[in-house]
C-alpha cells in the first residue's frame, strides 16, 4: 500500500488539494477548525457513532457462541466444522482489514464504517434462514466483513478526531465493545426462549441493533459530502515520511500480540459456553458465565486505556493480564463447574488485552496516517495468526473427547503473548524504526 493512500483519512476526507488541519499539532481538539468543513455538533455525532458501532462489533460472534450447540444440531455440523465456524471471524477480519485504509481513502472513513454497519445488519438478519452450512457461513462472512472494516478504522477515527484524547476515547470505544459483547452473550438464550425457542430468531434479532448504528454514520457521510464540494486549489499537504511497516519490530510485536490475544478471545467466545455445558452447567447459566467474562471488559476497557496511555511502557500490563488468563485456564482444567464464576472473572480480565492492544496501536505512531497503516497491519496480520486457534480447539475436542488438551493449548499460548506484549509496550514509534 502506498503511503499517500493514507493521506486523506481525516474526519471530513477533503480532496487531496485541501490542507488537513486535523493532523497538525495546533488543532489538538480533534474538531474541525472554525470556518472549516465541520460543525460543532459533528464531533458529538462521531462519538455516538463510535459507541453504537462498538456495540455491534461482537454480537454476531458471541450470540452464536451462546447457541452453538443448537446451530450445530440444526445445520448438522461436526465439531471440526463448528471449529471452522469459530475461525471465520479471524479470517474475515484479516482479509477485509487490509482493504480498510484504501477504501477509507477513496470513500472516507465514515462512509466505510456506515457501510460496515449495514453489512452487519444484513448478514445477521439473513444467516439463520439460509437453510444450510454454506449459506450460514457466507452470510456470516458478510457481517464479519463489516466488522473487520470498522475494527481497523475505529483507531483511525479516534486518532483523527480526538488526537489529544486517544486513551479516553479508546476506553469509551472499548467499553462499548465489551458491553455489546456481554449483552449478546447474556441475552441471546433468554431472547431465544421469549421468541418461541427458535435459534434462528435468537440470532437474527441482533440485526436491529446494527441497523440503528447506521444512522449517525449516515449523518457524518452526508455532512462530509456537503462539505467536500469542488477542489479549493489550496496547497497540498506536506508529504509524510514513508513508513516501511514490515521493517518495524514494534509493528510485528503488536501484530503477534494482537493475534495471540485474538486467538484467546475467539476461543473463549466460541467455546467457553460449551466447556461449562459439558461440565454440567445449564445452557442459560453457561451463557450468563460468558456474559460475565465479557462484562468484565466494560469497566476495565474504560479504565485500562487511560492507565496505559499514561505509562511509558505498557509491558507490565500485558504480563498481568496474561497471568490472569493462566489462572483462569488452570481453573477450567481442574474444576470447571465448581469455580465457574471465578474462572469467568479471570478470563474476563485476561480478555482486556484487546483494549490494551488498541491503545498501543494509537500510541506507536505520530500521525493518523501512521495509525491507519499500523492498525491495518497489526489487526490483519494478527487475525491471520489467530485463525488456526479455534479450529484446532474444535479438532482436539472432537478427537480427544474432553477439554484437557484444548485448555492446555490455550494456556500455552499465553506465554509468548507475554513476551511480545513486553516488546510491543516499549516507548517507541514506527516512524523512528525506518
Amino acid at each position: 500500500m502506498a503511503d499517500d493512500d493514507l493521506a486523506t483519512l481525516g474526519p471530513t476526507a477533503e480532496p487531496a488539494t485541501t490542507p488537513r488541519p486535523l493532523e497538525t499539532s495546533d488543532n489538538a481538539s480533534g474538531a474541525p477548525k472554525p470556518g472549516g468543513a465541520g460543525s460543532s455538533w459533528l464531533p458529538r455525532i462521531v462519538i455516538a457513532g463510535i459507541v453504537l458501532a462498538a456495540l455491534n462489533l461482537r454480537p454476531a460472534v458471541t450470540s452464536l457462541g451462546a447457541l452453538l450447540e443448537e446451530v450445530r444440531d440444526g445445520l448438522g455440523m461436526s465439531g471440526t466444522v463448528a471449529g471452522l465456524l469459530t475461525s471465520v471471524p479471524s479470517l474475515c477480519f484479516a482479509v477485509f482489514g487490509f482493504a480498510a485504509p484504501r477504501l477509507a481513502r477513496r470513500f472516507g472513513p465514515g462512509a466505510i464504517v456506515c457501510g460496515g454497519m449495514a453489512a452487519i445488519a444484513v448478514g445477521i438478519a439473513v444467516r439463520p434462514f439460509t437453510g444450510g452450512t454454506t449459506g450460514f457461513l457466507a452470510a456470516s462472512a458478510l457481517a464479519l466483513a463489516g466488522i473487520a472494516l470498522s475494527n481497523v478504522l475505529m483507531p483511525v477515527v479516534i486518532k483523527s478526531w480526538f488526537p489529544d484524547r486517544v486513551g479516553p476515547m479508546t476506553g469509551l470505544y472499548s467499553m462499548a465493545l465489551a458491553l455489546g459483547t456481554s449483552l449478546a452473550a447474556a441475552a441471546t438464550v433468554p431472547m431465544t426462549s421469549a421468541l418461541g425457542g427458535s435459534w434462528q430468531s435468537g440470532l437474527a434479532v441482533w440485526a436491529a441493533l446494527a441497523a440503528v448504528a447506521v444512522l449517525p454514520w449516515l449523518a457524518v457521510v452526508r455532512r462530509r459530502s456537503a462539505a467536500a464540494g469542488p477542489p479549493t486549489g489550496g496547497a497540498a499537504p506536506a508529504a509524510e515520511p514513508p513508513v516501511r511497516i514490515t521493517s518495524s519490530p514494534t509493528a510485528w510485536a503488536l501484530a503477534v500480540f494482537f493475534g495471540l490475544q485474538a486467538t484467546a478471545a475467539y476461543i473463549t467466545m466460541g467455546w467457553m459456553p460449551q466447556i461449562f455445558r459439558d461440565a454440567g452447567v445449564s445452557a442459560g447459566t453457561a451463557g450468563v458465565l460468558l456474559a460475565v467474562t465479557m462484562a468484565m471488559g466494560v469497566p476495565l476497557s474504560f479504565v485500562l486505556p487511560r492507565v496505559a496511555s499514561r505509562m511509558r511502557h505498557q509491558g507490565p500490563l500485558a504480563v498481568g493480564l496474561a497471568a490472569c488468563g493462566l489462572a483462569g485456564y488452570a481453573g477450567l482444567w481442574l474444576a470447571p463447574a465448581a469455580g465457574a464464576w471465578a474462572w469467568a472473572v479471570l478470563m474476563g480480565i485476561s480478555n482486556c488485552s484487546f483494549p490494551l492492544a488498541l491503545t498501543m496501536i494509537g500510541m506507536r505512531s505520530t500521525s493518523s496516517a501512521g495509525v491507519a497503516k499500523l492498525s491495518a497491519f497489526a489487526q490483519s496480520v494478527g487475525y491471520l495468526i489467530s485463525i488456526p486457534g479455534p479450529l484446532l480447539v474444535g479438532t482436539l475436542y472432537q478427537h480427544s473427547g474432553g477439554w484437557g488438551l484444548p485448555i492446555a493449548l490455550m494456556a500455552g499460548l499465553l506465554v509468548p503473548q507475554m513476551v511480545v506484549g513486553v516488546l510491543a509496550g516499549r516507548d517507541r514509534r514506527i516512524e523512528d524504526e525506518k
